[in-house]
């Protein structure tokens, strides 16, 4: 195992273990406690808790310093929607958006065969020698995920 998994399944354990959908911790605490610098646990933070994966993270910095990371729930339909053009946005690589499709399906929003769909539908557009504009994978994307969602 590595150092940053092994603190990664820390905090998803600790928020499994909240009645509410957040966890608030201290980054200090935890490099003490994993022995690292303060900057490894930045790193697990931006790449392992991010909004696409489902989490957002309110940090202050200084003495009395907190970090909370929040569990995003989508109930309804409309949360769902409205979290996917959040996270979408007006432009979305090719990369980002199979990133993107990955956490949804993790996250149980999609299921893997309509993450295949949406990839194929994506490699198309791509792939058929027109230029790969961000744009336009957004709009696609966008529109086939609020379809499955909606």
């Amino acid at each position: 195992m590595n150092l940053s998994h092994d603190i990664e399944r820390y905090i998803l354990n600790l928020l499994n273990g909240e009645e509410e959908n957040f966890v608030s911790l201290r980054r200090k605490d935890l490099a003490e406690m994993f022995e690292c610098v303060p900057s490894q646990i930045n790193y697990v933070l931006r790449s392992r808790f991010t909004p696409e994966q489902g989490y957002l993270i309110e940090s202050r910095r200084g003495e009395h310093g907190y970090i909370k990371i929040f569990r995003i729930t989508c109930e309804s339909t409309e949360e769902k929607i409205s979290h996917i053009n959040d996270i979408i946005g007006d432009s979305i690589s090719l990369g980002e958006a199979r990133r993107l499709l990955e956490a949804l399906q993790d996250r149980e929003l999609i299921t893997g065969r309509e993450r295949l769909i949406i990839e194929v539908a994506l490699r198309h557009i791509t792939g058929s020698g027109r230029y790969e504009n961000p744009q336009e994978i957004a709009d696609l994307l966008r529109n086939m995920l609020c379809g499955i969602m909606g």
